[in-house]
């Protein structure tokens, strides 16, 4: 099995938070801190390091903070990972009996579901297509 078969995280995806004003915080970081912004936050662009003829992407994203996505209302961030072989990585937490949320969801750019950790917070794992995920990108930050 090679490594991009073996089920695993490989990379962080994405870092959502919930922000009182989702567009004003994205453009306090744009003016402050020169990110590149779109409507969901930016991506930053970077290679893998066995492979960096790879590249992927990370998306930084605010949340409205009454959004439901992140699961309970006390959690304030998630973290989305970016994993090789969803089907069988699902199957072997199911097997370890870590709480699954939801189905395999299967969009053009990847597969996504979300998971819980032992602390109780809401983990989403994405096993990317990055050549469709890039067609779609609007703000990307280097």
């Amino acid at each position: 099995m090679s490594n991009d078969e073996v089920p695993r995280v490989h990379g962080i995806g994405g870092v959502f938070f919930r922000a009182e004003n989702p567009e004003a915080t994205r453009e306090w970081y744009a003016r402050h801190l020169g990110i590149t912004v779109d409507a969901y936050g930016t991506n930053f662009a970077w290679r893998r390091v066995r492979a960096p003829e790879k590249k992927g992407y990370t998306l930084w994203s605010p949340f409205k903070k009454d959004t439901d996505y992140f699961g309970s209302e006390d959690q304030q961030f998630m973290i989305n990972y970016r994993v090789n072989n969803l089907e069988a990585l699902v199957a072997e937490l199911k097997g370890a009996g870590v709480m699954i949320v939801d189905e395999i969801q299967q969009e053009i750019y990847g597969k996504f579901v979300h998971i819980v950790d032992n602390d109780g917070r809401r983990v989403e794992l994405w096993e990317p297509v990055d050549e469709e995920y890039e067609k779609m990108l609007e703000a990307v930050t280097d």
